[in-house]
């Protein structure tokens, strides 16, 4: 899969309420939560609407457009259900698959960051209780990170004909970071329906993994 290098710096760096500070490679893009899900007499509304006018209005007939408006409240309700659950940041990736023979498809993921309140315990302890807890986790990975000790492990899931999803696999991936605080835990989870693909994703996130710090890079600046 193919990123570009480049380094975008959001506003929230400078935000000591941040509480955790990561980098995602090129290919990622951040969905601004705080305006999608902005209530609707709100400023951030009146701009969500703005934006998205020029779009509805370039759609050429009314049936693709209710399917435009229903897919952008199924995206709102996904999006509401994961800040729900201490969700703080989602980023969609849009990757080339430049594997050998491969054919160079467009592949798609979805990127989030979490927090999870835990039981005081040695970060050690709750990073192995994390994957040890978790169900039908595998490829299970402890790493010893420069923000302190993680594991991670994965799962593939297939949606339920109950569900009225496309019975499709998706794959999940997960990397548990323990705060220093011992009380709470940070979850990154990139989840993609290109199960074979799991090496490039699973080398993805543990990039992130890596570069993720309970402390700003840039307070000394």
């Amino acid at each position: 899969m193919t990123t570009t290098a480049r380094v975008i710096v959001d506003d929230s760096v400078n935000d000591p309420s941040t509480g955790i500070w990561f980098a995602v490679p090129g290919g990622f893009t951040e969905l601004p939560t705080d305006v999608l899900l902005a209530p609707p007499a709100s400023a951030e509304a009146d701009r969500l609407r703005e934006a998205l006018a020029p779009l509805v209005g370039a759609i050429p007939d009314d049936l693709t457009r209710q399917q435009f408006i229903a897919q952008l409240a199924s995206g709102q309700q996904l999006l509401r259900a994961l800040r729900e659950v201490g969700t703080v940041h989602c980023s969609l990736g849009v990757h080339r698959d430049d594997v050998p023979g491969s054919g160079g498809a467009t592949l798609h993921s979805l990127f989030t960051v979490s927090w999870r309140d835990i039981a005081w315990s040695p970060r050690s302890v709750s990073a192995a209780r994390a994957v040890a807890t978790a169900e039908e986790h595998s490829h299970v990975e402890f790493l010893d990170l420069p923000s302190g000790p993680a594991s991670m492990g994965e799962t593939v899931r297939t949606p339920t004909p109950e569900s009225g999803l496309p019975p499709t696999p998706l794959l999940q991936i997960y990397a548990y970071l323990p705060h220093p605080d011992c009380t709470r835990m940070a979850v990154l989870m990139l989840s993609t329906t290109a199960v074979e693909r799991r090496e490039q994703y699973r080398e993805i996130l543990r990039q992130i993994a890596e570069l993720t710090s309970f402390e700003s890079p840039l307070a000394e600046a």
